[in-house]
């Protein structure tokens, strides 16, 4: 129900006049006039680059500042240095006299009992007798009142019933849906008329499809080796018959019964009436703007190069550098070389080549390796294992009772 209400809605608003429909005119487009450049000239003569720097400065003759610092001159004098200092040849000891002392006199005694000395707070002390407040605080005994309880409020005292009016019921409205067929013509599609163009050429490439004589396998490895298990079919379960339930199926909700439709009405538009009149000549878009400032006729300025004040060399190239023309070259005086000759040194003495390692060393006996043996002395052949290996035991000399 609500789909038809929007959808009569949407066709009366599409078909009545709009103040935008009404007023609007199309008109033709006239091309503004290009304005064209002038050619650049340049300038005749030559550019003055003189400056007030140039013009004002005048040079001055340097020459080099005369030395103020006085001449080093040493003082000789003959005669003994006499080392006695100022202070020693002008100090002269006073007879200072000792002054007298103005301290006062110890007036302070030690008691003859103990603990005797009293403080200045003991002395200065006076005790007081404590005496206990007045206490303020109210008495914990409940005060039962003698006047009777009132509760009357204000609420009570002011209030005034009134009756209630009965309320107005309105009748519910049958439903009746228009007779006009619902039109979707838009704006849009009236005045669009779309743009002619030519279709746009496919720039993917052709496909080519590599084809094989022979023949494709499709076994592999896997497939070859694998030997398939046979699965018995999964166990379908028996679905029960649908019964509809007997009866029909009430189909009205709260919102069927208790809806009330209402017709949509247009809105009237608080916009004032546009009083434009209608003109079948062209449109001027020339403006108060346009006419008073005209538009200024302006010249790109071209380069400002300065002259070149060095003249440009004439003549082949000398390679000659300043570090070449003012080069002195000095002959090489070798270093002369303080390493000490190297020749053996030769003695008339013997070579004295007793050492501390030959006066001190004690050479040590050998022990011959047991293994080496094919009976080895101080052993006791036991067995054999079987892998060939021998087993020998060591012979432990008797101990002696006493």
């Amino acid at each position: 129900m609500s789909v038809l209400i929007s959808a009569f809605c949407f066709q009366n608003h599409s078909t009545l006049p709009t103040s935008t429909r009404s007023d609007y005119r199309p008109y033709e487009i006239i091309q503004q006039p290009h304005h064209a450049p002038e050619e650049y000239k340049p300038n005749q003569g030559e550019m003055d680059l003189g400056t007030t720097y140039k013009r004002d400065f005048n040079s001055y003759k340097i020459q080099p500042v005369a030395i103020v610092r006085p001449l080093e001159r040493q003082q000789v004098k003959k005669g003994k240095l006499d080392t006695v200092p100022t202070y020693k040849d002008d100090y002269r000891a006073w007879d200072i006299q000792k002054s007298e002392l103005y301290k006062p006199e110890q007036s302070y005694y030690p008691p003859t009992v103990k603990f005797g000395n009293s403080t200045t707070f003991q002395d200065n002390y006076v005790p007081w007798e404590i005496q206990p407040r007045q206490s303020f605080k109210p008495s914990s005994v409940v005060q039962r009142p003698t006047v009777p309880f009132n509760g009357d409020t204000s609420h009570r005292l002011d209030y005034a019933p009134y009756q209630l009016e009965s309320r107005l019921v309105r009748p519910k409205e049958v439903y009746r849906p228009t007779n006009q067929p619902f039109e979707d013509l838009t704006t849009h599609r009236c005045d669009f008329q779309g743009l002619v163009g030519a279709t746009a050429k496919i720039c993917r490439p052709a496909h080519s499809r590599v084809t094989q004589n022979a023949q494709f396998e499709g076994s592999t490895e896997f497939r070859d080796s694998f030997q398939p298990w046979e699965i018995p079919p999964p166990k379908v379960k028996k679905v029960q018959e649908y019964v509809p339930p007997a009866g029909s199926m009430q189909l009205h909700s709260t919102s069927h019964l208790d809806y009330v439709p209402y017709q949509a009405e247009r809105v009237i538009p608080i916009r004032p009436i546009s009083h434009r009149r209608n003109h079948h000549f062209p449109f001027q878009g020339k403006s108060t703007t346009k006419e008073d400032f005209p538009a200024w006729e302006s010249c790109r300025q071209g380069l400002i190069k300065k002259q070149q004040q060095i003249p440009n060399p004439s003549g082949k190239f000398d390679g000659l550098s300043t570090f070449r023309s003012h080069y002195v070259p000095y002959e090489l005086i070798p270093t002369e070389s303080c390493k000490p000759v190297n020749v053996p040194l030769q003695s008339s003495c013997p070579f004295d080549d007793v050492t501390m390692y030959s006066t001190e060393y004690a050479p040590k006996k050998q022990e011959i390796c047991p293994a080496s043996y094919p009976s080895p002395p101080g052993y006791i052949f036991e067995n054999t294992n079987s892998q060939g290996h021998k087993f020998f035991r060591k012979i432990t000399p008797a101990v002696k009772a006493f």
